[in-house]
């Protein structure tokens, strides 16, 4: 992992990276100063720009790099506010159109992770610094065919298979473009949505677009998983960054993208929008809930005992000769032994969309996994989890998504370079 430290380097103060929590753990980082160079706003009374980190907290001054062998917004903590947008390139708009956007949307994202005002800044974020912000990119299975490179476009893209429990919506699904946000302000992320709609005049259109959320940096006194809406500790599963196959799980080697090697160092995403059925959960007494999930909502230790990183003894029998954690428990079934070693990284935001006209919330998680190869990543675990997985009546999939994240970019390079200008 010592390449990725240098290469993807995130500058984070003692005190964020202590307080990291949910999918990513600690990759790539590394401590120093609290960001802040670059960082603008007006000073006090004076209406001038200053570059004085002392000035901002240590939420604000926190900084991701743009540049590096990964993109950002992978293995990086959890932020407290994120946006997932599509876009879909305009009609007539191919290859030139999009190399162009891309050009313009890598300079905004490496002004505003590092910031710096964009071009024709609106002020949103005037008073902030960096944030945490990070700026991902992706590619879907139709921006190939519009661009003309579809010998470009790897296997590992083709589209996922239908699952029984899909409810999708065609019009909040896919895309040619993927962009994902993700701050520890709300101001500045949006600042960083509205600044990357505005690059893409003409040449590309929003889709669908999604807002999530998580706990806030340092709302708890110690580093904890985040929670979703079920109130249900959500990530304990994930592979850590420690672990010696940890990169070829989840990053694209040279030459396993069928000789696409434009992907070196890039990821796949899988997006869905699960609504949950949170008045159908609620109602369940807390005993119920955590043999659905197979592990104690208190803490996220298993049922089998211990804390919420021990092993699940799948193995283990109650006095009424039941397994413990039962057969249809979601832990159980998700969990990479039961897969086959398949695993994803799962880096997710909630949402709240509002109280729909019956009165239950519009709300569940924004589903973001990362892996080297959703077929065997995501695919696999999602089919067990279609045939018998007891959340499976308290959740609904209502968006799908697969993008193709390329990896990293050097100094004076733009992200999908290597595939548009190949």
């Amino acid at each position: 992992m010592t390449d990725d430290r240098s290469e993807n380097q995130v500058e984070l103060s003692r005190r964020r990276l202590l307080g990291t929590v949910g999918a990513a753990g600690a990759a790539g980082l590394a401590l120093g100063a609290a960001g802040g160079a670059g960082v603008y706003g007006a000073a006090a009374g004076s209406g001038a720009p200053y570059t004085d980190a002392k000035a901002l907290t240590t939420v604000g001054a926190t900084r991701a790099a743009f540049h590096g062998r990964h993109q950002a917004g992978i293995t990086t903590p959890l932020q407290s506010r994120g946006h997932l947008v599509a876009f879909d390139l305009s009609p007539g708009a191919g290859r030139k159109e999009a190399a162009a956007l891309l050009r313009r949307w890598s300079a905004t994202a490496r002004a505003l992770m590092a910031g710096e005002p964009s071009t024709d800044d609106t002020g949103i974020a005037l008073d902030a610094g960096p944030s945490s912000l990070t700026v991902t990119f992706g590619f879907g299975h139709s921006f190939f065919g519009r661009t003309g490179l579809s010998s470009r476009r790897p296997v590992q893209l083709d589209p996922l298979p239908a699952f029984s429990a899909d409810a999708l919506d065609p019009k909040r699904s896919e895309g040619d473009l993927w962009v994902q946000i993700g701050a520890d302000d709300a101001l500045v992320a949006f600042h960083a949505l509205r600044a990357l709609q505005k690059d893409a005049g003409t040449a590309a259109t929003v889709r669908w677009q999604m807002n999530g959320f998580n706990r806030s940096a340092g709302a708890t006194a110690k580093p904890m998983t985040a929670r979703n809406l079920m109130g249900q500790v959500d990530g304990t599963g994930n592979p850590k960054p420690s672990e010696p196959d940890f990169d070829q799980r989840i990053f694209v080697p040279r030459g396993a993208s069928g000789g696409q090697d434009w992907m070196t160092g890039g990821s796949y995403a899988v997006v869905r929008r699960i609504r949950m059925l949170l008045d159908d959960w609620e109602r369940l007494p807390l005993d119920r809930q955590e043999k659905v999930i197979g592990r104690r909502k208190s803490d996220g230790a298993p049922l089998t005992g211990g804390t919420e990183t021990s092993e699940l003894d799948l193995d283990r029998f109650g006095a009424d000769g039941k397994p413990v954690i039962p057969d249809n428990a979601h832990s159980r079934i998700s969990a990479p032994e039961q897969n086959g070693g398949a695993a994803m990284l799962r880096r997710p935001f909630s949402f709240h969309d509002g109280i729909g006209p019956d009165g239950t919330p519009d709300a569940g998680l924004l589903f973001v996994c990362w892996q080297a190869d959703p077929l065997r990543g995501f695919v696999p675990v999602q089919r067990k989890l279609d045939r018998g997985d007891a959340l499976s009546a308290f959740i609904r999939h209502e968006a799908s998504g697969l993008f193709a994240v390329p990896g990293g970019v050097a100094e004076g390079e733009y992200v999908g370079q290597r595939l548009l200008e190949a």
